[in-house]
């Protein structure tokens, strides 16, 4: 797909310091497309919790007129800051109320895009939605685009947050969108539920600095410990990660030795886990030392709890694992089921014992290559491409 204007709400604004599937998206679009990325307008909360913020004092600058909010980020590439403030409202119980108060919201956000269309020169575009369900539910009757995406890479409405109005709203959005994508099979089946032009495109993932195969055990401070080594890299947090999984693996095996490297949640800081003598906490790393703590693994592990907020999630560092070339032993879950040549799925924590055992004693160099081959065919190259099969496919349909 080349020469076609794409209009991107992100609900990550591009100043955002961490990454995100849109920016990725938004940026492997541009290289054969134009692309407007669309920041989440200023609200009137934030604008009272962070006024000092420099981030909110930029957004107040170009509402008031003191600044242009319209940046080129590179070739085929702009990004919006709206020069509009919006309410805050999902405090309103009634989401009848909620929803009319938030047609005005989109009104005010609709118009300032439209501005930026009409300078940059875009015509007959496309809309892609990246799960915003509340600024984007009004987008398609206001921007009246070519075709509409909705984006579905997180199952939002488990969190309270998106909950409160998005479980009435969410499925209505999904049906008056042209076509939906998803970055999980979970995800892809939950969206046909409300439109038939639903596609599963995969995830893309930045896994250059993973194909390494060196590590230096004393700069990780992992020598003179017994092997071998069951690791997780990641954020450790109960929410997300099953406390009793990683406690059976550290009674069960006391031979073993299990490194957990991420930032902890006050639950896990609290967890009896820490009274384990072979478990081994080592905070929060930086990015480029994480193929050093996987290399150093003998197998790696994904002890996901099952619950609303993770059971579609694509799991990112599954890749980062195989990528790497290392055996995973990861929790069974809808989203898994891709991975299932590759990786370990067990349905217990009892399964965890046996098969940890069984990758163990399996790790052959060809599993290795075919690990790392299977990995690096998830690229945002690939991811798009799939979204591009999509969006022609559902407009030919319609055609």
């Amino acid at each position: 797909m080349e020469g076609i204007d794409f209009v991107i709400v992100g609900q990550q604004p591009w100043d955002t310091e961490i990454g995100s599937n849109c920016k990725n998206i938004a940026i492997e679009i541009s290289k054969t497309n134009r692309v407007l990325y669309i920041n989440s307008p200023l609200d009137r909360i934030t604008l009272y919790r962070d006024k000092n913020n420099p981030k909110t004092k930029l957004r107040l600058d170009i509402i008031e007129g003191k600044a242009n909010g319209l940046i080129q980020v590179q070739n085929n590439l702009w990004n919006l800051y709206p020069d509009c403030m919006v309410e805050s409202i999902n405090w309103i119980p009634s989401t009848a109320i909620f929803n009319l108060i938030n047609y005005f919201n989109n009104k005010k956000l609709s118009k300032s895009i439209l501005k930026a269309t009409k300078k940059l020169g875009f015509n007959n575009f496309i809309l892609f939605n990246d799960n915003e369900i509340f600024k984007g539910y009004f987008l398609n009757n206001f921007l009246k685009p070519k075709a509409s995406v909705y984006y579905s890479r997180d199952y939002m409405i488990a969190v309270d947050y998106w909950k409160k109005h998005g479980e009435q709203l969410e499925p209505k959005l999904i049906a008056k969108n042209t076509l939906c994508v998803a970055n999980s099979t979970f995800l892809a089946d939950y969206c046909r539920k409300y439109n038939s032009n639903s596609y599963y495109i995969g995830q893309g993932c930045d896994l250059d600095i993973f194909f390494r195969k060196d590590s230096q055990l004393e700069i990780l401070g992992l020598t003179n410990i017994k092997k071998p080594i069951i690791g997780y890299v990641g954020a450790l947090q109960s929410i997300r990660l099953d406390i009793n999984i990683i406690a059976h693996i550290a009674l069960t095996k006391p031979e073993w030795t299990i490194v957990l490297v991420g930032h902890e949640d006050d639950i896990f800081k609290g967890s009896d886990l820490h009274k384990y003598k072979n478990i081994i906490f080592t905070g929060n790393k930086p990015i480029n030392l994480l193929p050093d703590f996987i290399n150093a693994f003998d197998v790696c592990i994904n002890p996901q709890l099952i619950n609303m907020v993770t059971i579609g999630n694509y799991p990112r560092k599954i890749d980062e694992y195989l990528a790497v070339g290392k055996p995973v032993v990861a929790t069974a879950t809808k989203a898994m089921e891709t991975f299932s040549d590759f990786v370990y799925l067990a349905e217990n924590k009892e399964q965890y014992i046996s098969l940890i055992e069984q990758a163990l004693s399996e790790d052959k160099e060809e599993f290795q290559i075919n690990r790392r081959n299977f990995a690096l065919k998830h690229t945002w190259e690939n991811s798009v491409k799939d979204l591009y099969t999509a969006i022609e496919h559902t407009l030919s349909d319609k055609n």
